[in-house]
């Protein structure tokens, strides 16, 4: 089965009903859909900063066990360093958390869905896929 990875904006659109869900509904049909590591912290991080209560932390929690949340290794660290170091010589960094989004895409070979594609623009490899908002 083909596999999709889903940037931490676009889980938030599924997470929280959002409209702009249904521009990636099609993304995923029928693939397996992944996270990285670093979007399970980020969501956990916005709940805890938010003070979530118990029942929703709870519903947060069910809501990640849909997903396969890809771990850390050492090639993903390889493809951080990469992506990391590239985007500092072209004088474009890149958030370190963006970095291990790219990272678990690249290193897995798969397709990155975000609604943010300019935090990830020229990383040599990427697959990106993004449906950005209509221009008023």
């Amino acid at each position: 089965m083909e596999a999709v990875v889903l940037d931490t904006d676009v889980f938030s659109f599924f997470f929280k009903q959002d409209t702009r869900a249904a521009h990636y509904e099609a993304d995923i049909r029928g693939r397996q859909i992944c996270l990285c590591f670093q979007t399970v912290a980020e969501v956990k991080a916005w709940a805890i900063e938010r003070k979530w209560g118990r029942d929703r932390r709870a519903g947060l929690d069910r809501a990640l066990g849909h997903y396969l949340a890809l771990p850390y290794d050492a090639q993903m660290a390889d493809a951080w360093a990469r992506t990391t170091a590239g985007r500092k010589r072209m004088g474009q960094p890149i958030e370190c958390g963006d970095a291990w989004i790219a990272a678990v895409a690249l290193r897995h070979d798969i397709r990155l869905l975000t609604h943010n594609s300019r935090y990830y623009r020229d990383i040599p490899g990427l697959k990106l896929v993004t449906h950005p908002d209509p221009k008023p």
